[in-house]
C-alpha cells in the first residue's frame, strides 16, 4: 500500500480507482492536492496555479510561505520545541504578554492566556472556564443558532447546529441556543442555571453573519445585568481578519473571555483562550492543561505573526483591500449583495444559482474560495493580497456568473 501511494499519491488520497486511502474519511474526497504555495498562490502537484482566496478558511491571513513566519519557526526548531509545563519557556512567555497586551489595547482589560493547539480546543477551556466560574448547578451556556464552535464533543455542543449533534447524541447537557441577533429570544433562554453567553462577532461558517454592534452591545448590558460572563468566540474573526485586531472591537464592547485561533499562527496549529484577570483566577492548578500547550514552536510563530501584522498595519490592510473586493464583487449582476468585514465576506448570489457549483467552476478556473452556505460563497484572502490578485479573481467570478 506505501509503495501504491508513493506511486500516485493524488489518486490515492481522493481514493480514485483505488482500495485504499491513508485517511479516514471525514472530509470527502479532497477536490486538489497543493505541493507549493507562495502569498495568495498554490501550486498543484500537475503544476496548475490557484489564486487562494480562503486562505485555508482565514488562517493563512499573512500569505503561504511567508518568509517571516518560516524563518521564525525554522529558528525556533533549531533552538528549542518543546518542554512541560513543569516549566516555563521564554517564547510562550513573550506571546502570552503580547495577546495580553492586544486585548488590552482593544478595550478588554487586562488578563492572562491559556495556549493550546486549536479553535476547539479554546472553545473548550472556555466551556470549564464557564462552568467553574458558575459553579455547580450555573454551568448553562446560551450560543446562537448557525453558530459554529468546533467538532469536538463539548464544542459541538456549543455549536448551534442541532442537525450537526444529531448522530451523536446523545449530547453533553447545558448548552442552549437563542437566534442571533435577537435579544429577546437571548432573554427567553436564561435562567438562574445559566453561567455565560458565548457569541461570534462574525458567524463564519453560519454563511458570514455579522452582528450588530447595538446587538453585541445589549448582550453585554445584560450580561452585565445578570453576572453572567459573556465570551466572543474570535477564532475566524481575530487577529486582524475583520480590519480590526478583534471583531467585537466594531461594537465596543469589553468580553470577558476571547478564543482564538487560525489566524494566530498563519498555519501553525496554535489557539487560545484569554480571559480577564478576576475571571481567568477562578482557574487553579490541575483544572484543565495541554499537553502542548505553550510548546515554544508555537508560540514563536505566534509573536511573529502578531510583530509582522503589527509591521503591515494587517487591519488596514484588510479594511482597504476588503473595500476593493466587495466593489468589485457588487460590480458583478448576479451577486445580490456582500456581507461581512475587512476581508472576511460573504458574497450572495443571485436567486436560482447554486453555491456549491459556482464554487466547483471557479477551482476548475485556478481559484479558491468556499461554498459556505446553498446561496453564499466564503471570500477570505491573505491579508497581503494584492490589488492585481483581487481584480484578476474579481475577473474570474464574473466570468464563471456569466
Amino acid at each position: 500500500m506505501s509503495h501504491q501511494f508513493l506511486e500516485n499519491p493524488t489518486a490515492i488520497a481522493a481514493n480514485n480507482g483505488n482500495d485504499y486511502c491513508p485517511f479516514i474519511p471525514v472530509f470527502g474526497a479532497p477536490a486538489e492536492m497543493f505541493e507549493r504555495g507562495e502569498g495568495t498562490q498554490l501550486w498543484s502537484v500537475d503544476g496548475k496555479r490557484y489564486l487562494d482566496f480562503l486562505s485555508g478558511i482565514a488562517v493563512v491571513s499573512l500569505g503561504h510561505a511567508n518568509p517571516v513566519i518560516a524563518k521564525a519557526i525554522a529558528d525556533q526548531a533549531n533552538t528549542l520545541v518543546h518542554v512541560s509545563n513543569f516549566f516555563a519557556n521564554t517564547v510562550a512567555t513573550k506571546a502570552a504578554v503580547e495577546i495580553s497586551g492586544l486585548m488590552h489595547d482593544a478595550g478588554a482589560g487586562d488578563g492572562q492566556v491559556f495556549f493550546c493547539n486549536s479553535g476547539a480546543e479554546a472553545n473548550e477551556a472556555a466551556i470549564k472556564l464557564a462552568r467553574k466560574f458558575g459553579g455547580r448547578g450555573r454551568h448553562a451556556i446560551v450560543t446562537a443558532y448557525g453558530s459554529f464552535h468546533g467538532r469536538t464533543l463539548g464544542a459541538l455542543a456549543l455549536t448551534g447546529q442541532p442537525a450537526k449533534h444529531e448522530i451523536f447524541q446523545p449530547m453533553p447537557d447545558g448548552f442552549r441556543y437563542c437566534e442571533y441577533g435577537d435579544i429577546e429570544s437571548l432573554k427567553a433562554q436564561i435562567d438562574p442555571t445559566v453561567a455565560a453567553v458565548m457569541l461570534e462577532a462574525i458567524q463564519g461558517e453560519g454563511g458570514v453573519i455579522p452582528a450588530d454592534a447595538a446587538y453585541l452591545q445589549a448582550v453585554q448590558r445584560l450580561c452585565k445585568e445578570r453576572g453572567l460572563l459573556l465570551i466572543i468566540d474570535e477564532v475566524q474573526t481575530g487577529f486582524c481578519r475583520t480590519g480590526k485586531w478583534f471583531g467585537f472591537e466594531h461594537a465596543g464592547i469589553s468580553p470577558d473571555a476571547v478564543t482564538m485561533a487560525k489566524g494566530m499562527g498563519n498555519g501553525m496549529p496554535v489557539g487560545a483562550l484569554w480571559a480577564r484577570r478576576d475571571v481567568a483566577a477562578v482557574l487553579q492548578p490541575g483544572d484543565h492543561g495541554s499537553t502542548y500547550s505553550g510548546t515554544a514552536l508555537a508560540t514563536a510563530a505566534v509573536s511573529a505573526v502578531i510583530s509582522e501584522m503589527k509591521r503591515l498595519h494587517a487591519d488596514e490592510l484588510a479594511v482597504r483591500q476588503g473595500a476593493r473586493l466587495t466593489k468589485g464583487l457588487l460590480a458583478i449582476p448576479k451577486i445580490d449583495h456582500v456581507r461581512g468585514s475587512g476581508l472576511l465576506l460573504g458574497a450572495q448570489l443571485a436567486e436560482g444559482l447554486v453555491a456549491g457549483d459556482v464554487y466547483k467552476a471557479l477551482l476548475e478556473k485556478g481559484l479558491i474560495v468556499n461554498a459556505v452556505n446553498a446561496s453564499t460563497l466564503r471570500l477570505a484572502p491573505p491579508l497581503t493580497v494584492s490589488d492585481a490578485e483581487i481584480d484578476e479573481a474579481v475577473a474570474l467570478i464574473a466570468e464563471v456568473l456569466s
